[in-house]
């Protein structure tokens, strides 16, 4: 299946993000847009209490899998916003090296936010993305 997703860098802008600065993807893709990634075992308990890198790895593990329910992987996501529950620099960093990595090669245009509170108990990672899927 092609892909749908363009990432977009600029020679223009600083290097040191290490995500594309834009993405488009063509008039014809299908838009998959995904409730934030929770860091939730099956049971619906919170993973990796007091662990942002924990909490952000099990965000990602669950991210793919709703992304595959909706036929798409990592690859066809065109934005991602990860928030994480602290004001510390190092924790918002902790939990974004683990985004970073799972997205690898695919460096998709990503906001970084400290949030006061996330909505379950122990939560301190979520992420929310946007997929485009071009349909066959």
């Amino acid at each position: 299946m092609p892909k749908a997703v363009t990432l977009i860098r600029s020679a223009a802008l600083s290097n040191v993000a290490e995500y594309a600065y834009a993405a488009t993807a063509p008039a014809e893709a299908r838009l998959v847009f995904l409730a934030g990634a929770c860091p939730l075992n099956a049971d619906g308990s919170t993973a990796a209490v007091g662990d942002y890198a924990g909490q952000a790895a099990v965000a990602v593990a669950n991210l793919r899998t709703a992304l595959a329910e909706a036929g798409a992987g990592l690859t066809d996501v065109i934005n991602t916003r990860v928030l994480v529950a602290s004001s510390d620099q190092a924790d918002l960093v902790a939990a974004w090296e683990v985004v970073r990595d799972a997205f690898g090669e695919h460096d998709v245009p990503s906001t970084l936010l400290g949030v006061t509170v996330l909505g379950y108990d122990d939560q301190l990672v979520e992420i929310e993305a946007v997929a485009a899927l071009l349909d066959d």
